[in-house]
């Protein structure tokens, strides 16, 4: 027998952004019916960001008993249990997943049904025995890692995002297709905890940011001993004895004991039956207007499904916007100008905003570049990290268009100016504000200062200057 649901809110996908909203909507009195299929956490949790950032803390860790010589403390080579290290990352999902769990959920009132979901009408899913009608659907239902067309790479094991963190063997040779923020990340860490790496990118490295500021982080990886190889194409890939070959297209062939293909994303959407719905969707994901509608004015796409960005923290923004619009009925449109997005390599690599080249092409040469690097922070030379820049991108006017940093803990210094696009700051703000001394976010005041220094300290300034020191003081 089917049991009918008439929630005020149904989601399909107990990810970051499913589970934004169901928690909202729910405290706010709704009543809400979430349909997971697999693990909660979605990604993000199980596959992505959390494990990912464990295994790179675990890297660090072992990095800094190589780089004492500077501090005056011997460099010896770490001893790594990789399996332990596996441990920590295991334990790291354990300690956040309550957060996410179903127990949760359902205390919060959440209805959480573990199927699968189907649409059998426009405002009707049906989830195994359940029958749901809502007039608030709501799609999260994340992306997942997809692998390029490569002669002979179905025929061989590789890891993914979703099985890399499973492993608890360090690859004597791990091959990494792909030079994009999964990629070099997971290519540091390995290297950092004994691999051998090779990373290979059919086109540029971290090809969506800035040019300037990835060399940085490329080149710290090459000094590190990753093997990066850009502009290549595979031929073929093919079993070699317990490990895996890779012919590239010019004959060359490099062995590996593992390989790990991090070369794309594709939208969970399948299954779905959205036609049944009038749902519009393409390859690339859910199509949505600027309040993340679909097609069909009942149904919602938020978080990866609908191809735009496929971060965490875009999940977050996109199901903030839903209950702020289908909820609450206020004004509630994307603005992609202040999403930003960060790779965790060391150094890291954060940006939000325009790049220079995307400024030059919107605004032309009225723009104003401004630039501050690490080996001028009083905190970047104590600790030894001056391999970094802060490079703030305005307008003729000093309206603020975007900025990217290179350094330790960039993720962390962006903010500022992420709270500077989303408000629509100028320059000046960002140059009054007083940081803590000393600090790494003090680049990021003096890069801001830097718009005014010909001004300041100018003929004209100075002349004043000169003028009023004649008058008697006051």
């Amino acid at each position: 027998m089917t049991d009918v649901l008439t929630p005020d809110v149904c989601i399909v996908g107990g990810g970051s952004a499913g589970l934004v909203v169901a928690s909202g909507a729910a405290q706010l009195g709704l009543s809400v019916v979430l349909i997971e299929r697999a693990e909660m956490g979605g990604d993000c949790l199980n596959f992505g960001c959390v494990p990912s950032k464990a295994l790179i803390a675990a890297a660090h860790a072992a990095q800094a008993q190589r780089s004492g010589g500077a501090f005056g403390i011997a460099p010896v080579e770490p001893k790594v249990d990789f399996a332990k290290v596996m441990d920590h990352v295991a334990g790291v999902i354990a300690a956040i997943a309550p957060n996410d769990s179903i127990e949760r959920f359902e205390g919060l009132g959440v209805r959480v049904l573990k199927e699968e979901a189907r649409f059998v009408g426009r405002t009707e899913l049906q989830a195994g025995p359940y029958l749901i009608r809502s007039k608030r659907i709501v799609l999260a239902t994340g992306s997942r890692p997809t692998a390029p067309p490569i002669p002979g790479l179905a025929g061989v094991p590789y890891f993914t995002n979703e099985t890399v963190f499973a492993n608890r063997a360090l690859p004597a040779h791990l091959v990494v297709i792909g030079g994009g923020p999964i990629g070099l990340e997971m290519a540091q860490a390995h290297r950092r905890l004994g691999a051998r790496v090779t990373v290979l990118e059919a086109f540029g490295f971290l090809a969506k940011d800035d040019p300037e500021l990835a060399a940085i982080v490329l080149a710290r990886l090459r000094v590190e001993g990753v093997d990066l190889r850009d502009h290549v194409k595979i031929a073929r890939v093919e079993r070699a004895g317990t490990g895996i070959s890779i012919i590239l297209d010019g004959g060359e062939r490099i062995e590996g004991s593992h390989l790990l293909v991090a070369a794309g994303r594709a939208p969970n959407i399948e299954g779905l039956d959205l036609d049944k719905a009038g749902v519009s969707h393409t390859k690339r994901g859910i199509t949505v207007d600027s309040a993340l509608r679909t097609a069909n004015r009942n149904v919602w796409a938020i978080g990866d499904c609908n191809g735009l960005y496929a971060f965490t923290h875009m999940a977050g923004y996109e199901a903030s916007l839903f209950i702020r619009g289908a909820l609450f009925r206020a004004p509630a449109r994307l603005d992609h100008s202040i999403v930003p997005w960060a790779t965790y390599t060391d150094p890291e690599l954060a940006q939000v905003g325009l790049s220079e080249g995307e400024a030059r092409k919107q605004h032309g040469e009225t723009i104003r570049v401004l630039r501050w690097k690490l080996a001028e922070n009083d905190r970047a030379q104590a600790e030894r990290e001056t391999d970094g820049l802060v490079k703030v991108i305005t307008d003729g006017r000093g309206r603020v268009l975007g900025a990217t940093i290179v350094g330790p803990h960039a993720g962390d210094l962006i903010q500022p100016w992420c709270l500077a696009l989303s408000r629509r700051l100028k320059i000046a703000a960002m140059a009054g504000y007083v940081p803590p001394y000393p600090t790494l976010g003090e680049a990021s005041k003096r890069a801001a200062g830097s718009y005014f220094t010909e001004t300041l300290f100018g003929p004209r300034t100075r002349a004043l200057v000169r003028f009023l020191a004649r008058l008697p003081v006051w």
